[in-house]
């Protein structure tokens, strides 16, 4: 009889209110959920307002297995921003879509896709005070818009930007960043608007710079010469 009872408790369903068990997903499968629910929560709260324990919460593991996969808060941090990092840079790379002005307008829309698809990585990328904006992480920030740079000359067809431009450019990238924050935070305007008010500003601030540089006159001249309105 002993026996027999065994044989029936073990082939008797899991008592109501047991945990589920845990589903088996492969290395990086699990970490990149845990990289999701981190960017999730460091998109909402400031990093150190967001414990091992809420991201653990969040991904519905535990939190042994988030020190096993990542060793600690902070190299997890740094792990879900180089991930959404990659992410845009690979939305942006530069694709042929002919003008100038054309490319432009892809790279805009190509960007905003990406707000909008992956809102709390971009948040989590660009928001917080000058302490989330050092040593390796302001490294990741800053080699995305380092990046970001090279491509616009790219697209310009300048191989070296003179001050003038550098600061233009640099300057419309922190805008494009800004737009796409206050997007997230009210959207109150069209996406599409802000995308063509953009690529305005753009020219805008190239006519500007264009009275400073004789370089970024002859670029403004070359770039309306190639755009039809």
């Amino acid at each position: 009889m002993g026996s027999t009872s065994g044989a029936i408790g073990r082939d008797r369903p899991a008592a109501q209110g047991a945990r589920p068990a845990r589903r088996r997903l492969s290395v990086d499968r699990r970490r990149e959920e845990l990289m999701a629910a981190a960017l999730e929560l460091f998109g909402e709260r400031d990093v150190e307002d967001v414990s091992v324990d809420d991201v653990a919460s969040a991904a519905g593991t535990s939190r042994a297995l988030v020190y096993h996969y990542f060793g600690g808060k902070q190299e997890l941090y740094v792990a879900a921003l180089k991930s959404a990092a990659a992410q845009l840079e690979a939305r942006l790379q530069r694709r042929d879509e002919g003008r100038p002005l054309d490319e432009l307008a892809g790279g805009l829309r190509r960007y905003f896709d990406f707000v909008e698809e992956h809102a709390a990585g971009f948040t989590a990328l660009l928001r917080g005070g000058p302490a989330n904006r050092s040593g390796e992480v302001g490294e990741i920030v800053d080699g995305v818009r380092r990046r970001l740079l090279r491509l616009m000359t790219r697209l310009m067809r300048v191989d070296e930007p003179g001050p003038v431009l550098r600061i233009t450019l640099r300057s419309w990238i922190a805008s494009v960043e800004t737009a796409g924050l206050d997007w997230l935070e009210h959207r109150d305007v069209e996406r599409h608007a802000i995308e063509r008010m953009l690529a305005e500003h753009m020219m805008a601030m190239l006519g500007v710079a264009a009275k400073h540089d004789p370089q970024v006159e002859q670029l403004l001249k070359n770039l309306v010469r190639g755009h039809t309105p």
